[in-house]
């Protein structure tokens, strides 16, 4: 016997489980969307939640389950035959007796459908199986005899396999009675068009800062600087928990701060930071890196478009990014870098490329370019 909780699929590590997140920040538009689609008697029975990754839409599920499992099944007049008031809200009372068998995973009008642990490894299987797909049919079977809706969660639908997402389709063709599914889409463009077609899309958008400080403040983290970490994690409250987690903010100043030089490359400094990323237990330092490279290049060919980035993730960042990328003509230098690193990248992170020499690779690709492109500025 092992006091070790069991792995779970949907949660970030560092952060509360979606279900024990209490309020949603920054998606009004898509609560209201579904409040209103259920106060008009038009709730349909499957629904895409879709947006970037780490940004709600998990949260949002759950709000809707717990709402949606608390509502009673017809609307009654009241004693003169008033239609009682269509709920403002998804908020429910964390004292509701339903709230407190979700936040146990007893609940059973729910079915939370995600990556499983494989028992022979003790790890979470990499996709969403038939086999767990088919376990609602005995779900739908006994919460039938209850009465009541019956609510599936799919966190996330990106990792069925095609079995699992043929069975799905199966059920959204035809829903049982009182069914609502719930299905968490990271990428909604790789589920079968017959399953987004037979679903209605909520779209969460992007954190603002305002937001995301107050999100990661419900969460329990110190964010620091909120404004640049929700630029660094494109406003997903997700990668801004994992940016703080590995001290991602520190690192890629650190980064501006090493490429604030170009096109005269600090050697020392450069081999410091691929240094950091060496052995097994600096995997997740070479990760936060990779990407970290990835976020740089992708602001810095934006530059020449839209100017220098507002607000800044680091300092100085706007003054490098503005002398490296001043037009189009530089964006267009900058995103074709882009493309060919991240390809490098992920060809030596699959091969097992040696971590110092796959970011000194692209330290100095990176100091390549800018020397071609700041050659007549520089004289070289």
């Amino acid at each position: 016997m092992t006091d070790t909780p069991a792995p779970e699929a949907d949660r970030v590590d560092g952060a509360p489980h979606p279900r024990e997140t209490a309020q949603l920040f920054g998606q009004h538009a898509a609560e209201q969307a579904f409040l209103d689609a259920f106060a008009t008697g038009r709730l349909h029975h499957g629904w895409l939640i879709t947006g970037p990754r780490g940004v709600g839409k998990a949260t949002l599920a759950w709000r809707i389950a717990r709402f949606l499992l608390t509502q009673p099944m017809t609307q009654d007049a009241g004693l003169f035959g008033d239609a009682p008031p269509a709920p403002t809200s998804l908020d429910i009372s964390p004292d509701h007796p339903v709230a407190h068998r979700m936040a146990a995973l007893s609940e059973p009008g729910l079915f939370l459908l995600r990556r499983a642990v494989d028992d022979k490894k003790g790890t979470l299987k990499t996709v969403i199986t038939v086999d767990e797909v088919r376990k609602l049919k005995n779900f739908f079977a006994l919460s039938a005899a209850e009465g009541g809706r019956r609510v599936v969660i799919v966190d996330s639908a990106d990792e069925m396999n095609v079995n699992a997402a043929n069975a799905i389709l199966k059920l959204l063709e035809e829903p049982p009675e009182n069914a609502v599914i719930l299905m968490v889409a990271h990428q909604p463009a790789r589920l079968l068009p017959t399953i987004r077609s037979r679903c209605r899309e909520l779209r969460c958008a992007p954190l603002r800062p305002d937001d995301m400080t107050a999100a990661l403040d419900q969460a329990g983290i110190d964010a620091g600087d909120s404004a640049a970490l929700a630029a660094l994690s494109g406003g997903s409250v997700g990668e801004a928990i994992r940016l703080t987690n590995l001290d991602g903010l520190a690192a890629y100043a650190d980064l501006v701060g090493l490429l604030f030089g170009l096109p005269r490359l600090d050697r020392p400094r450069a081999l410091k930071l691929a240094d950091s990323a060496t052995g097994k237990t600096h995997e997740a330092r070479f990760d936060l890196l990779l990407r970290l490279f990835d976020l740089f290049l992708t602001r810095l060919a934006r530059t020449g478009v839209a100017g220098p980035p507002t607000p800044e993730a680091a300092p100085g960042e706007a003054e490098l990014m503005a002398r490296l990328c001043p037009n189009a003509h530089a964006a267009r230098f900058w995103a074709e870098a882009a493309q060919t690193l991240g390809a490098r990248a992920r060809h030596g992170r699959s091969v097992n490329l040696d971590p110092a020499s796959l970011i000194l690779d692209t330290v100095h690709r990176i100091d390549q370019t800018a020397a071609r492109l700041l050659a007549p500025q520089t004289g070289a």
